[in-house]
């Protein structure tokens, strides 16, 4: 019986039909998707400003393309995909270097970080989208650089994986533009970055003159501002002769190149501070992180070792110290050691994601199984404190020792300052990322610490870079990752007493940031609230 026209519908030209509305889904899923991938791609750009690619002036306009796809969003939900999409490209691409260490970890590193880039992205669309007014373009950068910030300061948090790849750690080979950071932190020197590519965006995309040239003179403030910085402002104060302490230092930084077998690391690191003797003497020789593997503590024969070389040197010996203690956990330690024996010790308190611990390990154990991830989580310490060293002259010289990844925290520099470190040291091993631009990322941080702080600061690692820097961030000695043997520095110190504006005022441009950013989105609420009000409601 042929079926009823009700159930079947008009009759039509058959075949055809079916293929076009596909082609026609497809088309439009090809257009949503174009400009997301594009986001995807503009998110890789800002990575080429950090090292080791390292062209820093690109910094100030890399964020263009991604702002421009933002701001084209048809609308707020897009415009957030977008950002979404460009915070992902953005990580995926800066983080790399971790695939060794996470596998297929990263790419679900890079959604979850990248979703907090959403809100750029609805920012953007807000605030640079047509018709630009002189208001707009005055709020813009600073609205944007709000929102950047509140990401970067959220990710920032040490249960997120802590604060790699901000985008004030690009400038870190320009000592006047990192005045900010002694300022306002990295923080500071991030938010001017974003400030200037959102100005830029206005500058490009304005058709009335006015908001075009509010643009470009606020651009022009915001460059300006840390050069100035630097030539107006004086240096951290130096130490006076005579004082309480020594007036500078002269530190030994061991680099035993790439050595896998621990005892002969320990070897490779005891000849390097033995060809110390006789030369020029050092106030102060520092090892690299995991430079022994044996427990200080309860192993006599390597203990008695160090002490020989510290006797030998006329100096205190900072060894890295990754052991396995009596209570059968494995701790990352700096053990500060003198011919008499061991004198103190710091425990690393933030331990590297994945690297050293495995986060929820009952869940995302089976990263270690198919990534070089962690076999079993290391035992963070809970107190950072100064470590008691004396200069070859027996002068007080307090230190702010420090672990590898601790490098990427402004607090942890900050809390040692404020407690009154002469000189922030760093002990570090990048072996497993060794042909990455890890190293050359992580050794950049060491000039931020040390711009913010107005300390000197040093990092010695196993396999390089080894590096020293003044208390303005700038470069005085590096041994990179192809060099070994120990490099010889003199650093000279500041004041006891010396603090920056941002040893004394903290994160204050961060949480500034926060605020500006809720005030944003509960504007943009009301907004939308007066808009389906409409006239007449009392809305």
């Amino acid at each position: 019986m042929p079926r009823s026209p009700l159930l079947t519908g008009p009759a039509g030209p058959p075949g055809p039909t079916a293929p076009a509305a596909v082609a026609a889904r497809s088309g439009r899923t090809l257009a949503r998707y174009r400009p997301r991938l594009a986001a995807l791609a503009a998110g890789a750009l800002p990575v080429l400003a950090f090292p080791a690619p390292g062209v820093a002036a690109l910094a100030w306009v890399a964020l263009v393309p991604g702002l421009l796809l933002m701001r084209a969003a048809p609308g707020a939900r897009e415009a957030a995909v977008r950002g979404w999409w460009f915070g992902a490209g953005f990580i995926l691409t800066g983080m790399s270097w971790l695939t060794s260490s996470i596998g297929p970890g990263l790419p679900l590193l890079a959604v979850v970080f990248g979703a907090l880039q959403a809100g750029v992205g609805v920012a953007a669309r807000q605030l640079l989208r047509p018709p630009l007014t002189v208001r707009r373009a005055l709020l813009a950068p600073v609205v944007v650089a709000a929102v950047w910030l509140t990401t970067e300061y959220a990710r920032s948090w040490q249960a997120l994986g802590g604060p790699w790849a901000l985008l004030g750690a690009t400038q870190w080979q320009h000592p006047a533009v990192l005045a900010l950071a002694s300022t306002g932190g990295i923080w500071l020197v991030s938010a001017a970055v974003v400030a200037v590519n959102t100005a830029v965006v206005v500058a490009l995309t304005a058709v009335d003159p006015r908001p075009r040239a509010v643009a470009a003179l606020f651009a022009a403030a915001v460059l300006a501002a840390g050069p100035l910085l630097f030539a107006l402002r004086p240096a951290p104060p130096a130490a006076a002769a005579g004082g309480p302490g020594p007036t500078e230092l002269r530190i030994a930084l061991v680099q035993p190149g790439i050595v896998d077998e621990p005892g002969a690391r320990f070897e490779a690191s005891a000849r390097a501070t033995a060809e110390l003797v006789g030369r020029p003497p050092v106030d102060l020789v520092v090892w690299g992180e995991s430079s022994t593997t044996a427990d200080l503590d309860r192993d006599p024969a390597t203990l008695a070792r160090l002490r020989a070389l510290s006797a030998a040197t006329g100096a205190e010996l900072l060894a890295g110290e990754d052991a396995r203690k009596s209570d059968g956990r494995i701790s990352k330690d700096t053990v500060l050691v003198s011919q008499d024996g061991v004198v103190d010790r710091y425990r690393k308190i933030r331990l590297v994601p994945f690297g050293e611990y495995i986060p929820l390990r009952p869940v995302l154990g089976w990263v270690a199984g198919v990534s070089r991830a962690a076999g079993e989580n290391r035992a963070p310490g809970t107190d950072q404190h100064l470590l008691p060293a004396v200069d070859r002259s027996g002068r007080a010289l307090p230190i702010g020792a420090l672990v590898c990844f601790e490098s990427a925290f402004p607090d942890m520099a900050r809390t040692a300052a404020r407690a009154g470190a002469r000189v922030i040291v760093y002990q570090s091993s990048t072996s497993t990322f060794q042909r990455s631009w890890a190293p050359e990322q992580h050794v950049s941080l060491a000039a931020i610490r040390a711009a913010e702080t107005g300390r000197p600061v040093v990092q010695a690692s196993l396999t390089g870079v080894s590096a020293a820097f003044d208390a303005q961030g700038r470069e005085l000695a590096r041994l990179g990752t192809d060099g070994t043997g120990s490099l010889v520095v003199r650093l000279p110190l500041t004041a006891p007493d010396a603090a920056t504006w941002y040893d004394r005022v903290g994160d204050v441009v961060p949480l500034t940031a926060v605020l500006v950013t809720a005030g944003a989105a509960a504007a943009a609420v009301a907004g939308r609230r007066r808009e389906r009000g409409g006239p007449g409601t009392g809305e």
